[in-house]
């Protein structure tokens, strides 16, 4: 069993810039890729960001393209969290942003059903 938690959303301007967290908590042995992905009323669930990882490595990271360049998801072992640092926000990246975890390894794209577990979600508003 894995928990995860997000936090760390909110509403900015335009061109700012919010970091998401994602706490780890339970048995993760099995985790073969942690993932970021957003879903904008209406729209279908969208794979962000990715990072194959274990035992505190980091094999892999893959983000879409839309976010390449401004998104960064990077993994602090100490803390038992993984960060998604969102620079130069745009209104296209307003959405609900999930924490998820695979048993598979990473691919782009990220597919939403090959997920196991999910956070509850944190809100990412940007305005213009």
């Amino acid at each position: 069993q894995v928990q995860l938690v997000e936090s760390g959303g909110g509403s900015v301007q335009a061109g700012g810039s919010l970091s998401l967290a994602c706490a780890v908590y339970g048995y993760t042995d099995s985790v073969g890729c942690m993932g970021w992905f957003r879903q904008a009323p209406g729209k279908e669930r969208e794979g962000v960001a990715g990072v194959y990882t274990a035992g505190g490595a980091t094999y892999g990271t893959y983000y879409v393209d839309s976010v390449k360049g401004r998104f960064t998801f990077y993994q602090d072992n100490a803390k038992n969290t993984l960060y998604l640092q969102m620079n130069s926000l745009k209104p296209e990246d307003t959405a609900m942003y999930y924490c998820a975890a695979s048993y598979r390894v990473c691919s782009m794209p990220l597919l939403h059903n090959n997920f196991n577990y999910w956070g509850q979600g944190t809100q990412v508003t940007v305005s213009s």
